[in-house]
């Protein structure tokens, strides 16, 4: 059974200690729970972007062969 208070008592850091922590909890919790959907937020959000950084490595690496090639033409080229 849990321990009764007693007014008789003046001691009041172990029940005041026991409140603050008992109201700390969801503060924590809360805490918690933003920075669990802050980082849901950003998978979300790479997700979405995965499709465009394919398409523009696609677009650079085109573009380093197309110079490549054109270089060569130009060195080995009359």
């Amino acid at each position: 059974m849990a321990e009764t208070f007693t007014p008789d008592s003046l001691d009041l850091a172990e029940p005041i200690t026991r409140v603050l922590r008992v109201m700390d909890e969801p503060h924590k919790f809360v805490a918690e729970q933003q920075t669990l959907m802050a980082e849901a937020a950003k998978l979300e959000r790479d997700r979405a972007l995965a499709p465009w950084r394919v398409a523009l490595a696609g677009m650079t690496a085109g573009a380093a062969f197309f110079g490549a090639g054109f270089a060569y033409v130009k060195l080995l080229g009359p």
